[in-house]
């Protein structure tokens, strides 16, 4: 099995999963001394520092995906450039803007400005997983549909998922805005009744029937079934701001890309989007460029829904 010894007590590497092991995983990368990452005080190399932060984010951020496929196909070329730029009174398009009354540009300067200065700069390291979070499985599980991404390669490899109302069976196709994906509500676990505890061979006969009206749970007042969450899955329940779920139709809407803003970043990491371990890990991929892509490997971005990426 792929994903068999994904969640190992030693390494303690977070991944994408609602599981008690990878919440002691979480909680021991935050609070355990000896699982902490801080190269502030480390006699690491700086070569050490950058790899030991790559296999952090890879661990959580498609550790399902080869290597080779991570850097030719879902790695930037660059990051946004956030740095502020320097305002000065002899500045050519301030001069302009003022002479020809378009204060709303100069307010918005103003504002994004003032903004930077309260919250810092857009944390953009973390946006080098951008192409991962349009992955349709990845996708699943961010939208709450199943309880890791491994759970949601299974539902859409098995035939469980509609894409845009058509079956879609392709674990690797990457969504474009406005994609619409439909999961069948049988195989959603938490939306199912649990199962009834098995009857010892003492208490066959005559405890069966009551038995198996105690497994039945009551509705809601409205009529609508109840969620079933597994124990300690509360940290791992939310939604991103670029996904629009409806859990009463068991879909979910792909409406933008993720982006990142002055102290917030939509791709959501276990570790500080603006930290060392996210800038460290786009320092090892930066020196560590796949070779260029020739024209026919370029046709196949996923740009739209007519181009799909198969076979990664």
């Amino acid at each position: 099995m792929r994903d068999k010894n994904v969640f190992n007590i030693k390494r303690c590497l977070p991944r994408m999963s609602w599981s008690l092991d990878n919440l002691y995983s979480v909680w021991a990368r935050a609070f355990v001394a000896q699982k902490h990452v801080a190269f502030s005080r480390t006699n690491r190399t700086l070569f050490q520092q950058r790899w030991a932060a790559k296999a952090l984010i890879r661990a959580y951020h498609g550790d399902f995906i080869p290597e080779k496929t991570f850097k030719r196909w879902y790695l930037p070329a660059t990051l946004p450039d956030v740095r502020p730029r320097l305002q000065t009174k002899n500045n050519t398009s301030l001069v302009l803007d003022e002479f020809a009354g378009r204060t709303e540009q100069l307010e918005r300067a103003e504002r994004r400005k003032k903004e930077e200065d309260e919250k810092g700069l857009a944390p953009v390291g973390s946006l080098m997983m951008a192409e991962i979070e349009r992955r349709i499985d990845v996708f699943i599980f961010r939208c709450c549909f199943a309880s890791s991404v491994y759970e949601a390669r299974r539902l859409v490899i098995h035939g469980y998922v509609l894409l845009n109302g058509k079956k879609h069976t392709d674990a690797n196709t990457r969504l474009a805005p406005g994609d619409m994906v439909s999961v069948d509500p049988a195989e959603i676990r938490f939306l199912q009744e649990p199962k009834p505890p098995k009857a010892s061979e003492n208490d066959e006969s005559d405890d069966a029937p009551p038995a198996k009206a105690q497994a039945t749970l009551p509705k809601t007042s409205d009529g609508l079934t109840p969620f079933h969450l597994p124990p300690y899955a509360s940290p791992f329940i939310f939604l991103p701001a670029y996904a629009e779920v409806s859990f009463q139709t068991c879909s979910g809407v792909y409406v933008r890309h993720p982006t990142a803003r002055p102290g917030y970043s939509e791709i959501p990491t276990p570790y500080d989007a603006d930290g060392e371990i996210v800038r460290l890990a786009w320092e090892w991929y930066a020196k560590r460029r796949p070779r260029t892509r020739s024209k026919s490997q370029l046709q196949r971005l996923p740009e739209g829904r007519d181009r799909q990426i198969g076979g990664i």
